[in-house]
């Protein structure tokens, strides 16, 4: 059937009359109106200013409503849910400070960023609205995105007039001025919001999007900051509701917060704990354990197929298997048309703690750590042990630039398995040194320990050149050239987290035994609570790699000749 917009917009204009007048006054007001429905300031015009539905469906309908020449979705309850708290925010005047946590990927950004702003500056709501990206280049694209659709968008080009005035319009990557003398300024969220004014108006609403990143959770230290930083700016940021013989005429600064749960007391998070807030908590997948959907039943055949190795493509035939029992493994999600129940399990088993921040805004067992004891002997005690072998595991030092994380420590173990099936870590250490030191402890671990025989090397901060610089000064050594050494050297492209949690029972169990003396060591290890929410990794990453490595080297016992005469009593 072909799609007839003209009639598909007056179905929508008659049904939001005819939520406000009944279906009776609708029609009238329909028929009164005919020819004056969506021109400048018409009908259209009129119920926007009354339903922030209404505006989104109609006037940013190529955003909002699927037909032919856009790529919309079909919209879920938790759309109009939020389009109904906008209106009881801004229209019904309720409430002045809103939290969303909502999944990643469920339009937030687009109806209570984009389209509220939209909104607010077209019917001149807000004289001057902050809005408050996690880095600058958020900021620039939301600016680039609202200046298009006040330039662009002819449905509020035709009811509202031109709202930008190109003949005086100056072009500022973070700021909008409009043609009705509003404005509309981004910010990223190392900004300050306090002190912000446009013609003596402070702002009238403040969005914060997305305000926190990863580098604002790793410590107690910074996540205090993000939180106090945005509680003490937000106090002076906005004005107090104006009345006048107690009826009040200006309502105070709105504030809305919109983001994901990233540690169980991470910035949103704490919000969500504000009483000063009305909150939505919400998750893409409608089941209170998703460690249980995805670990058992038809998805736990899912799983392994999945992950087997005997499969060209595992992929296509855990898919295949899902087609073939689909009715079977439906469970219920937010929003329909944007996620299916496959595409969110493989994101689960791919990165189960990005999964419950990103999309089911589960905190509860995030930021945990993850070590509960450690065993240790003594020196003395260890080295009374029969080993069987023994290696040498580096990790140099490197900054993580991704993460923004301080540079890490040099990591250092010399670990062996004994004859009684444990392991040991003989010596244990994290060390803050420069190459050169890092070269000159290497070789007095080598000696120390005269039974290492493999020497396994992180290769992603040297690639490599470290290892010919090892292998120089052991050839100069006298008594280090003397032996034989077998080099592992790689680079580390695995998930750290499940690389790491690969030890944490036989730590916490005892099959990993440490070095009493080497406590920085040990506290680093009882430290961590996942690589995004601990300032410094080293310790298990390193006792990962040797307790990994260890039970695949292997060593040649060297053969001694005997007189055969022996043999025969000779």
């Amino acid at each position: 059937m072909d799609y007839d917009e003209g009639k598909e917009n007056r179905k929508l204009l008659y049904l939001a009359l005819k939520k406000f007048y009944g279906s009776k006054r609708a029609a009238e007001l329909m028929h009164e109106n005919n020819e004056k429905l969506f021109g400048f300031h018409e009908l259209a015009w009129a119920i926007g200013k009354r339903s922030i539905s209404f505006f989104c469906q109609y006037f940013l309908q190529d955003t909002f409503t699927p037909k032919p020449g856009n790529v919309a979705r079909e919209l879920a309850p938790m759309h109009y849910e939020l389009w109904e708290e906008a209106e009881n925010i801004f229209i019904k005047d309720r409430y002045d400070k809103f939290a969303a946590a909502e999944p990643r990927g469920s339009a937030k950004t687009t109806i209570l960023d984009f389209a509220i702003t939209t909104w607010l500056h077209a019917y001149e709501t807000s004289p001057y609205t902050l809005v408050c990206g996690k880095v600058e280049q958020d900021a620039t694209d939301f600016i680039s995105t609202s200046r298009q659709a006040f330039e662009e968008n002819q449905y509020i080009i035709k009811a509202f007039g031109k709202l930008i005035d190109t003949r005086n319009y100056t072009v500022n990557k973070l700021e909008l001025e409009l043609a009705n003398h509003t404005k509309i300024q981004a910010i990223s969220s190392t900004s300050s919001i306090r002190g912000k004014k446009y013609k003596n108006d402070r702002p009238f609403c403040i969005i914060a999007d997305d305000y926190q990143g990863k580098s604002d959770i790793i410590t107690f230290e910074s996540r205090e900051k993000k939180y106090r930083t945005w509680q003490d700016d937000a106090k002076y940021a906005g004005d107090e509701a104006v009345y006048r013989d107690g009826i009040k005429i200006k309502m105070a600064t709105k504030f809305i917060v919109l983001g994901t749960i990233l540690h169980r007391d991470c910035f949103m998070s704490r919000i969500l704990k504000n009483k000063e807030y009305k909150c939505i908590v919400r998750k893409a997948v409608l089941v209170d354990d998703v460690d249980k959907l995805y670990t058992t039943g038809l998805w736990e055949k899912f799983k392994k197929i999945y992950f087997s190795d005997i499969y060209d493509n595992s992929k296509a035939a855990a898919l295949e298997f899902y087609y073939q029992h689909e009715s079977e493994m439906q469970y219920p999600i937010s929003w329909p048309d944007k996620w299916n129940c496959a595409k969110l399990a493989i994101d689960y088993y791919t990165d189960e703690i990005g999964f419950k921040q990103e999309l089911q805004n589960d905190a509860s067992k995030i930021g945990i750590k993850s070590f509960k004891s450690i065993i240790t002997q003594t020196p003395e005690q260890i080295e009374d042990h029969t080993f069987i072998k023994t290696m040498l595991c580096m990790d140099p030092a490197g900054t993580d630039n991704k993460n923004k994380k301080k540079e890490d420590f040099y990591g250092f173990v010399v670990g062996s398995l004994g004859d009684n099936n444990f392991k040991y870590v003989r010596k244990g250490e994290i060390l803050k040194i420069e190459f050169e030191g890092y070269m000159k402890h290497t070789l007095k671990l080598l000696t120390d320990y005269k039974d290492i025989t493999h020497i396994c090397i992180e290769k992603n901060t040297y690639s490599g050149a470290d290892v010919v610089k090892i292998k120089e000064l052991i050839a100069l050594d006298e008594v280090l050239k003397l032996r034989d050494f077998t080099y592992v050297n790689e680079m580390q492209q695995k998930n750290k987290d499940e690389k790491i949690n690969t030890i944490v029972s036989d730590v916490n169990n005892g099959r990993i035994i440490f070095n009493s003396e080497d406590v920085p060591f040990q506290d680093q290890i009882m430290d961590f609570a996942g690589q995004n929410f601990t300032e410094h990794d080293d310790a298990p990453d390193i006792t990962a790699e040797f307790a990994n490595r260890i039970n695949d080297i292997k060593v040649c016992q060297r053969v001694t000749s005997m007189d055969r005469r022996k043999l025969f009593g000779r």
